[in-house]
């Protein structure tokens, strides 16, 4: 059986800009998405609906097919069902088969699985149903004002609206149940919706017929509507998401920061105005081992300060430094390399990093980190920048034998116009 899913992915978000490539967990929502369809069992085909050319690279390089959306159906107005109608269209052109079920996945359900997309058509294709929906339960009361204007805020961040009634919608405000006593309800999460696909063109809407609710985990729900919303997910990723590290296998290159990365980002100053920064022997080690495996590495850094080029000398690995747009630099360096940037791994420790970090496939924070920086990784280190931030990303690649002898985590300091010691 031919499961198609399909996801909208348009690239003109006003809200978020560029919103399905934000990544939460270190990982564009449009990938995420792709990913989830990907690993799950019954879906054979996945397809990116899109107008935007950044989003369908991104779609493509994680394993999806690409259509074209037309600009009639990629506005604000447009609908998901229009856009999934189109891409069963082009995929029948493309394939020559037309699919039997359908699935519309929503890239802005971050913290969709394979699971839920499982679900979903195992209730159209074994349950009997037309079409499914992933829901969760909710108690929640729900509210509607009737007449009345609304006015200004009222209290934190608050607003009223004045001669306004409130009426409950599904209770009675003079009556309200105890939660054990009322009927279960469910909230429509607007993840993952799937729909025989004769019905569907036949209704031209995502419901007809019968209708099975797929119960998924409340804790999970988020759609991504404005920064508020993104912010949430970034914040709630490493708690709903078990941590995912990176092997060898996934990586082809290896790009490090400098302050905050390689060093503690504390700067000592001697008489002269020479800068003096520590750095960690075992992280020497580390990325000896990692030049020894064969990865590409690289010291990235907007610092100008020569003692950035002195360290790197030290490593024997290249060096950009005094960099002002650290992502274009990497961008050309990846070109200039032949490495697709979704299998580097960039580390990073503050705001400026961010930007990288929206290309590298692996963006990993050290564990001292800004909040957003955290946020934005897709993984963390458990040790600071400059205390074996990079001894400990080494092991995450190579394995947990990679050692450094007892008692030689001393740093190590190093000046433009020291020679530095003999041990990495």
């Amino acid at each position: 059986m031919t499961v198609l899913a399909v996801i909208p992915a348009r690239g003109g978000s006003k809200g978020v800009p560029a919103k399905n490539l934000a990544p939460v967990g270190g990982v564009p929502l449009v990938v995420r998405a792709v990913r989830a369809a990907l690993a799950a069992r019954y879906v054979t085909d996945v397809v990116v609906s899109t107008d935007d050319a950044a989003i369908a690279d991104a779609a493509r390089t994680a394993g999806a097919e690409v259509v074209q959306r037309p600009a009639a159906i990629a506005g604000d107005t447009a609908t998901s069902e229009a856009a999934v109608l189109h891409a069963m269209d082009a995929y029948e052109l493309m394939r020559g088969v037309a699919a039997e079920v359908v699935l519309l996945v929503q890239a802005t359900s971050p913290f969709l699985t394979s699971g839920d997309l499982d679900g979903v058509v195992t209730a159209v294709i074994e349950d009997g149903a037309d079409t499914a929906l992933t829901v969760a339960p909710t108690h929640g009361f729900l509210w509607r004002e009737t007449g009345g204007r609304e006015t200004g805020g009222r209290g934190s961040g608050g607003h009223a609206s004045v001669g306004a009634n409130g009426v409950g919608v599904n209770h009675d405000k003079a009556n309200r149940p105890r939660r054990q006593d009322r009927e279960q309800e469910y909230l429509e999460t607007g993840a993952a919706y799937a729909m025989r696909a004769d019905g569907f063109r036949a209704a031209r809407h995502r419901f007809f017929g019968r209708t099975a609710l797929v119960r998924t985990d409340a804790a999970r729900v988020l759609e991504i509507d404005d920064p508020h919303d993104l912010a949430r997910a970034r914040a709630l990723a490493p708690l709903v998401e078990p941590p995912t590290l990176p092997a060898r296998g996934d990586i082809d290159a290896v790009v490090l920061d400098f302050d905050g990365t390689q060093t503690d980002d504390k700067v000592l100053i001697d008489a002269d105005g020479r800068e003096i920064v520590a750095v960690h022997r075992g992280d020497g080690l580390g990325i000896a081992a990692l030049r020894r495996s064969g990865l590409k590495l690289l010291t990235l850094s907007t610092e100008r300060n020569p003692v950035v080029a002195a360290r790197a000398r030290k490593l024997d690995i290249p060096v950009l430094h005094g960099i002002d747009r650290k992502d274009v630099a990497l961008k050309q360096w990846c070109d200039e390399q032949g490495i697709a940037p979704e299998r580097v791994l960039y580390v990073g420790n503050d705001v400026n990093d961010l930007p990288c970090f929206d290309v590298a496939g692996w963006p990993v924070a050290v564990a001292n980190a800004h909040g957003s920086v955290r946020s934005a990784a897709r993984a963390v280190t458990t040790t600071a920048g400059g205390e074996g931030a990079i001894r400990e990303i080494a092991a995450w690649l190579l394995g947990p034998t990679l050692r450094t002898t007892e008692g030689t985590t001393s740093p190590y300091t190093s000046t433009p116009s020291l020679t530095p010691t003999p041990n990495i």
